[in-house]
């Protein structure tokens, strides 16, 4: 099986960037400042409501939730890593880039996925 190109796709949602943009959406969050805990929350609530969860997905939405609660226990740290400059780094900044990133993905297979249906 090649799994290079494999891709899970729920009903609603596929994958837990979509998930995760859906929420950012409905609870109209900051990308900037996410409440790192409250979509935790949402995302175990989320896991725990599916029926027919499979190994694969529910292992890559745990995986998601880890990488939440390791941003999360970073901010808590009383120590704050530097960069090379001395300027703090912020854990958040490389999660919202890919929130932004897969945002602009999302909105541009619209975009063509439109255009198609108005070539066809």
């Amino acid at each position: 099986m090649n799994t290079a190109n494999y891709q899970i796709k729920l009903d609603s949602f596929e994958g837990p960037f979509d998930l995760l943009l859906f929420f950012i959406e409905r609870d109209e969050l900051d990308i900037y400042n996410i409440p790192i805990t409250k979509i935790i929350k949402d995302f175990l609530d989320y896991i725990h409501t599916q029926e027919k969860l499979n190994i694969e997905l529910s292992s890559e939405f745990i995986l998601f939730v880890s990488t939440l609660m390791r941003i999360k226990a970073k901010l808590l740290l009383p120590r704050k890593e530097l960069d090379a400059q001395g300027n703090e780094i912020d854990p958040r900044n490389e999660l919202v880039n890919k929130i932004l990133e897969y945002k602009r993905f999302k909105e541009a297979s619209l975009k063509m996925a439109e255009m198609e249906a108005t070539r066809m």
